[in-house]
């Protein structure tokens, strides 16, 4: 395709409506000119031949863009319906939890993927899309804009100022002596003066043309640091639940450091021993019921040496701390915050082996509730397999014993009991107020002797090394904001052609103030103030 040269000599890309340099319509246009692109030729209405025109014209609409924002401000609404796997128990399994708790809803929540949708491909894929149309939203426009008004000259085509919004036409006789009071006022009100054979263009705040286009700029990396939350190593917010006496590795390191819960302490105030501002609270809650300071006593330790699969790791131990509400434990940019705990979850859980008719005992077993024995040998041919586990049982649907979880809610045991007299072994299912014997009467039952309890705390780990990227581009969007929402690119041509006298304006937004500018501009002077056209074709 051939540029277009205008009469005044000025070479206009394919597709200008407008001559960048003196204004002439190169093509039929409105009486009032559009001059919201400055008339200038935006790629997406010039070429539309090969694939890459294509998805640039797709990717510059702004029907586009609007649709991929509403798509995702849809999605994000439906995201909050249920709530999001982060804050559902940590140990049950995504899919029979919604399924469970919300029917079938919850079902194809959890098979689209809006259990986790912050974390989804076609969620980051949208990002992705409205990113992209941002930047060629933005190139496509701001290009030739910024090209159009660099290259704007003085002297105008007659047409382009006849055709401005505010014009007027009048025979100024003394034009060489009035001409620079007109100018001082410009001057005084901001206005840049540039002066061509007697012709004046006064312009200002051009730079409130870009306010659109630095908001785009702001959302692009606003946009770039959320999806670096999705890199390893850049975002980091997990959930951990430790108990008293256990190393844990801490989620989200790598393998790097681990945590050592020591105690939990949980106080609560009493009326008796708090202040008499408190009173009235504790009186509507109850003495004893209102939490006063729960706190995890921990050591931090980092891991020595590398990671070997299967081998216990070589710890040195960096600090201890004490984790309350609001105080957390920071290192190397982590930091762990309390944000919940279990109050006396069951730790083993103790029984003798005794004969049914006699009661006489022939040893005690202790099982770990988190990592229980297969074998406990009593002596004398006595001793106890534990043949099934069921940390937190239930019947399920078929009438066989399961499972909900890990965590030690309602153990249940398969056990199978080895006497000298029964060499073979009898079986018993052992619950918490349940005992069955599947396979007929037994002589010998495990019976309960006790049970040792502890706390467990849960803690949240985050790390966020986006967060400054979040923070320049919010703060670039509110700098293009202000720079689009309270400046006004404001612009006057006086020309003189023969005996006539050309006064046109033109601004982006506030028609109104521009209007009462010139009324102080060109009051007591020999120019006709210019006239809205607007008003006079209405």
């Amino acid at each position: 395709m051939e540029q277009v040269k205008c009469e005044c000599g000025h070479v206009n890309p394919i597709g200008t409506v407008l001559c960048e340099a003196c204004g002439k319509p190169l093509e039929e246009v409105p009486m009032l000119l559009d001059m919201r692109y400055e008339g200038s030729a935006r790629r997406s209405q010039t070429y539309n031949q090969t694939i890459v025109d294509k998805i640039w014209n797709f990717f510059s609409s702004v029907k586009v863009g609007v649709w991929l924002i509403v798509i995702t401000l849809v999605a994000s609404a439906i995201g909050t319906i249920y709530p999001q796997q982060m804050y559902i128990p940590p140990t049950v399994s995504p899919a029979e939890y919604y399924e469970e708790q919300y029917g079938w809803l919850g079902k194809w929540y959890y098979a689209l993927g809006f259990h986790d949708l912050y974390s989804s491909w076609w969620y980051m894929l949208l990002i992705a899309l409205i990113g992209v149309s941002l930047v060629i939203c933005s190139l496509d426009r701001v290009v030739p804009l910024y090209r159009a008004l660099n290259n704007q000259r003085v002297t105008r085509n007659e047409q382009f100022l006849q055709r401005q919004r505010l014009f007027s036409r009048s025979q100024v006789k003394d034009y060489e002596n009035a001409l620079p009071r007109v100018v001082d006022r410009l001057t005084k009100r901001g206005y840049r003066i540039r002066e061509e054979d007697g012709n004046i263009l006064a312009e200002k705040g051009r730079f409130s043309r870009w306010g659109p286009y630095v908001n785009h700029i702001g959302l692009i990396v606003f946009l770039i640091g959320a999806m670096l939350r999705f890199v390893p190593g850049m975002y980091v917010d997990e959930n951990m639940w430790i108990r008293e006496g256990e190393i844990k590795e801490i989620p989200g390191t790598n393998g790097k450091y681990f945590l050592e819960n020591k105690t939990f302490i949980f106080e609560v105030y009493e009326k008796e021993k708090e202040k008499e501002a408190f009173q009235a609270a504790i009186d509507r809650v109850g003495s004893g019921m209102m939490a006063k300071n729960y706190q995890t006593d921990v050591v931090l330790y980092e891991r020595v040496g590398p990671v070997v699969a299967g081998e216990e790791p070589k710890l040195k131990k960096i600090k201890s701390f004490s984790i309350r509400v609001n105080e957390p434990l920071k290192h190397d940019h982590y930091a762990l915050y309390q944000v919940d705990f279990k109050l006396n979850e069951l730790k083993s859980m103790s029984f003798h082996l005794t004969d049914k008719q006699t009661a006489k005992s022939f040893g005690t077993i202790t099982v770990d509730l988190i990592q229980p024995e297969k074998e406990y040998d009593l002596g004398n041919g006595y001793k106890v397999q534990l043949l099934s586990y069921f940390p937190d049982f239930y019947f399920d649907e078929n009438g066989n014993p399961n499972t909900r979880s890990k965590v030690p809610n309602n153990p249940a045991f398969v056990f199978k009991m080895f006497a000298p007299d029964r060499p073979k072994g009898e079986v018993s299912f052992t619950a918490i107020r349940q005992t069955i014997e599947p396979f007929g009467d037994n002589k010998y039952k495990m019976a309960f002797a006790g049970a040792d309890t502890r706390h467990v705390s849960a803690l949240t780990v985050r790390r966020d090394f986006t967060l400054w990227i979040l923070g320049i581009g919010g703060t670039i969007f509110m700098i293009g904001l202000i720079q689009g929402m309270y400046w006004n690119h404001r612009r006057v041509w006086i020309q003189r052609i023969n005996e006539d006298v050309l006064i046109a304006a033109h601004t982006n937004k506030n028609w109104f103030g521009l209007k009462k500018e010139l009324e102080r501009i060109f009051n007591d002077t020999p120019f006709v103030m210019p006239i809205d056209q607007l008003d006079k074709r209405s």
